[in-house]
């Protein structure tokens, strides 16, 4: 009895002894095992047996990508504007060994350098600027943590900030100046239009006037061009009369058929006068119609050219 309570006894002595150094390492891990408080080994991924009361687990490391929430600070830009900043750090263990024995907490230690850095830069810089140079700042962080932490087996990979507040009065001034650049924007807007529409309102007016321009030399030339075609035509209609009357003077009786429409004529024309006016200049061979008529056809006769003797009437 006593012998196999010696045996369970050692049985358990066993298996106590072999959980106790038995260490299965998760995936993307390491850790570092010290033999006698000296560092020994940094264990991979998988499962280690460790030498009973010499060696222990003195750190864990996770090799994954983690991210470090920056608290809030107070830091000053160049002109003197004081504003509250807050971000957050992303960084990787590389080398489980360096980040054991390089620093004591490389958390609090790349917290704190990412604090300072970031107060440095943002005091290079003033406050307009400190808005649109989120991207340098975070890159000058993060190249003065990645110098410093490459003795703590660590690699900062990159710096966000999350948040920029000014104080109150900054915000009020700064909500002040941009209504102020909108109502500017609106104003030079406001303007473009107008002189834009008063260009195109010129534009017009020109063009109107063009056109009227050349309407009326249009309207002109056509007159022109219309009187000239009346006068032609009156031209070319008096010479056909002319030529016709000359025909018919040519022909057997053409003369006496003359001699009575010249005296008709001369009988209409002179009664009109009597009507028409009042006072009369009568000539003293007045009621010598044949006369008139030989007077008349005389006339005719010399524009025609030499013709035959034309006897007045009556002889």
């Amino acid at each position: 009895m006593e012998m196999l309570i010696g045996v369970g006894a050692l049985v358990a002595f066993v298996i106590v002894v072999l959980v106790k150094t038995a260490v299965v390492v998760p995936q993307r891990s390491e850790y570092v095992v010290e033999r006698l408080g000296k560092y020994r080994v940094s264990l991979d991924a998988g499962f280690h047996i460790l030498v009973p009361f010499l060696d222990k687990v003195a750190y864990k490391r996770n090799l994954k990508e983690e991210p470090i929430d920056i608290p809030a600070q107070t830091c000053i830009t160049s002109d003197n504007v004081t504003m509250e900043v807050d971000g957050v750090l992303y960084l990787q263990v590389v080398n489980s060994r360096q980040s054991a024995y390089g620093i004591e907490n490389y958390h609090f230690a790349a917290a704190q350098l990412a604090q300072t850095s970031l107060r440095s830069a943002i005091g290079k810089i003033n406050l307009d600027n400190t808005f649109e140079a989120r991207e340098v700042l975070n890159q000058q962080v993060v190249d003065a943590l990645d110098e410093a932490a490459q003795n703590w087996g660590v690699k900062v990979l990159r710096y966000e900030i999350k948040d920029i507040q000014p104080p109150r009065s900054v915000l009020e001034a700064m909500e002040k100046q941009m209504k102020a650049e909108r109502e500017k924007r609106a104003e030079i807007a406001r303007s473009e239009g107008a002189r834009q529409a008063l260009i195109n309102r010129s534009e017009g007016e020109r063009a109107e006037a063009i056109a009227l321009s050349e309407g009326e030399k249009m309207r002109r030339i056509n007159e022109a061009e219309g009187r000239a075609q009346e006068i032609l035509k009156v031209a070319e209609a008096t010479a056909e009369g002319l030529s016709r009357v000359a025909e018919a003077l040519s022909m057997p009786g053409g003369h006496e058929a003359a001699n009575l429409e010249v005296a008709k004529k001369y009988l209409d024309e002179f009664g009109k006068l009597a009507k028409e006016n009042n006072t009369m200049i009568l000539p003293g061979n007045l009621t010598d119609v044949a006369s008139m008529v030989a007077t008349a056809m005389s006339t005719l006769k010399q524009s025609q050219g030499p013709q035959a003797p034309v006897a007045p009437p009556g002889a």
